[in-house]
Parts: C-alpha cells; sequence; structure tokens
C-alpha cells in the first residue's frame, strides 16, 4: 500500500514486529504509523481508528487482516470451547467492531473502501477445522451485508479469499505436510503474501469503483477442482 502512495496505518498486538515492518515501509519511501492494538478490543479499534484520521485527516480505504487459526484440528465434539470463543472473538467480533468503527468514519467523510480478509475456508471446508472454517463464512456474511447497507453512501466493501498462503500461519496448519498441502494446488505451488496484497490494492483503487459485496478467490485454482 506504501509502494502504491498510501499513507499507511497499521496495527497488531506485537510491538517488535510492529516496529519491523514499519521501518520496512519507511524503507520503501512511504509514510506510516504503527499503533499497538488488539482487534477484540472496542476500545483498541476505536482509538486506531481515531489516531489513524487525527494523523492523516481521513479513512480512504481499510484492509481488516486480522486473524488466528485453530489450535486444534479436531472434529466438531471435540473442539474447546475457550478456542472456539478466542478464535470467534479476533476473526469474527474483531473484524465487526473494525468495520463499525472504520464505517461510521466513512460515512462521516462521504465515501471510502473497505476489505476484509476471507479465506478459501469462508467458501469450502476442511476436516477438524469447524470453528475457523464458521468465522471465514461469517467474514463473508458481514462484508456482503454491509455492502447493501452502504453501497449508496459511497461506501464499497469486498473481500478476498485466500488459498494456500506462504506464511507462518500456515506453517502451524500443517507442519510437515506442507508438500501435501502444495500438492492440492492447481498451480503447484502455495502463494505468496504479496500477490493477496496486489488484489487488495485493485480493489482499493478506482480502478475497482464498480466492485462491491464481491470476493476475489486467490488461491492458485485450488477452489476450481
Amino acid at each position: 500500500m506504501g509502494a502504491a502512495g498510501a499513507k499507511v496505518v497499521f496495527s497488531g498486538r506485537r510491538e517488535a514486529e510492529g516496529e519491523e515492518t514499519a521501518k520496512l515501509i519507511r524503507d520503501a519511501g512511504a509514510e506510516c504509523l504503527f499503533v499497538q492494538s488488539d482487534v477484540s478490543s472496542e476500545a483498541d479499534v476505536q482509538a486506531l481508528v481515531q489516531k489513524a484520521v487525527f494523523t492523516y485527516g481521513k479513512l480512504d480505504c481499510a484492509f481488516n487482516n486480522a486473524g488466528i487459526e485453530p489450535p486444534t484440528q479436531v472434529p466438531l465434539h471435540k473442539q474447546p470451547i475457550e478456542d472456539f470463543d478466542k478464535l470467534m472473538s479476533i476473526n469474527v467480533r474483531g473484524l465487526f467492531l473494525c468495520m463499525k468503527s472504520e464505517i461510521q468514519q466513512m460515512l462521516n467523510q462521504g465515501a471510502g473502501v473497505i476489505v476484509n480478509n476471507s479465506s478459501i475456508g469462508g467458501l469450502i471446508a476442511f476436516p477438524g477445522m469447524s470453528p475457523y472454517i464458521a468465522s471465514k463464512h461469517a467474514v463473508m456474511g458481514l462484508t456482503r451485508s454491509a455492502a447493501l447497507d452502504y453501497a449508496q453512501q459511497g461506501i464499497r466493501i469486498n473481500a478476498v479469499n485466500p488459498g494456500l498462503i506462504a506464511t507462518a500461519m500456515l506453517d502451524r496448519l500443517t507442519g510437515d505436510q506442507s508438500n501435501d498441502s502444495t500438492a492440492m494446488v492447481s498451480m503447484g505451488r502455495l502463494g505468496q503474501a504479496d500477490e493477496i496484497a496486489q488484489s487488495v490494492i485493485f480493489l482499493c483503487s478506482d480502478a475497482a469503483s464498480y466492485i462491491t459485496g464481491q470476493t476475489i478467490v486467490i488461491d492458485g485454482g485450488f477452489t476450481a477442482h
């Protein structure tokens, strides 16, 4: 986003990684601000949006990308309720809180774009991951419903559905089965984070001015089978 000309405000719970990312953005020649926050906290989310607007004057676009995976992969009747609650607090409640604050600001200024990060798990299912799959289906529902609510008020809301992307989360989910995972992808390789970012930038741009309530599936052909 910084390379595309945006002034970037981003957040996360881990301060060291946040400051490292901020340096990368600044080294690329862009302005940025890191705000340490937790999306499961309404106060944190409100403060994040307020800080962005105070610093740069408005909020043109937002990418809601916070999410966690299930700590265990077991059938539904064995899923600990504590794990379910924690996952939902980030993946669904956190996204809802972010959208709520972002939309309020975008209504105030008369325009804006939101992109939510879902997953191919919002379209299909995998065994042993019922809470995660439910959370990503919920992201799709929130995206589509909100898009209808604000389509005539200058706010576009879409989602991206990444497939198997080379991230630490995928490593934790697949463990030593990463080669098996790659074999399931039609293109024969894992996706890269930058390939997701390019689609997010497109959806935030004027090139996507007539797109709302939609999703872009970025999965190397995984779900085309």
